[in-house]
């Protein structure tokens, strides 16, 4: 059992750097108003801001401009809020995400099996011509010089298969089947 670790103990910032950053604060509050236009958001810039000055103190050069490298790390701050917000959506009451629908996980793994286990059932001479030109993208003049036939029994072996593999997934009408799954009414067509 690991002891609990000791809080970290900040060195007290000198009295002439504190005076400094209180006295930049108000200009601080109306540059972030001016950048924000929401006095809320304009108070936490500028206390994000203050808290990042304190927690770098060390880096700051004395004898620089303190209000100037106030308004920088503020500055900073606000353009890294605004491209993330600019990638977020706001929805506070939920409505958009209401609407949002994503298709099960799950499903495209279970077609997947369907699928396995119906080819598994075809003839290993279809299989193998609708899977040189279905799957592995080769024209039925190369699956026919792979397979040493001619092209039209590839032809006629690619027509069977499909035409049996729809029959073993249960496939009536490959469009209103497949659904919103393009890319299997992409694969079917392809191998039609």
């Amino acid at each position: 059992m690991t002891a609990p670790s000791e809080p970290t103990v900040r060195e007290p910032i000198d009295i002439p750097l504190r005076d400094a950053m209180l006295k930049s604060t108000p200009h601080l509050r109306a540059f972030a108003i001016s950048l924000t236009n929401n006095v809320d958001r304009a108070d936490d810039l500028v206390q994000e801001t203050l808290m990042r000055a304190i927690a770098n103190i060390a880096r700051f050069q004395p004898g620089t401009n303190m209000q100037a490298w106030l308004f920088t790390i503020l500055r900073n701050l606000f353009h890294s809020e605004y491209r993330k917000r600019r990638r977020e959506v706001e929805d506070a009451d939920g409505k958009y995400a209401a609407t949002l629908a994503v298709q099960p996980a799950q499903g495209a793994h279970l077609d997947f099996e369907d699928l396995q286990r119906a080819l598994t059932r075809l003839p290993a001479d279809q299989r193998e011509a609708l899977l040189l030109v279905g799957a592995s993208g080769f024209s039925y003049e190369q699956a026919a010089e792979i397979c040493g036939c001619a092209v039209g029994t590839i032809k006629s072996r690619v027509n069977r298969a499909r035409n049996r593999l729809a029959e073993l997934l249960h496939f009536e009408d490959v469009h209103e089947d497949l659904g919103p799954d393009r890319m299997a009414l992409t694969a079917m067509q392809a191998v039609a």
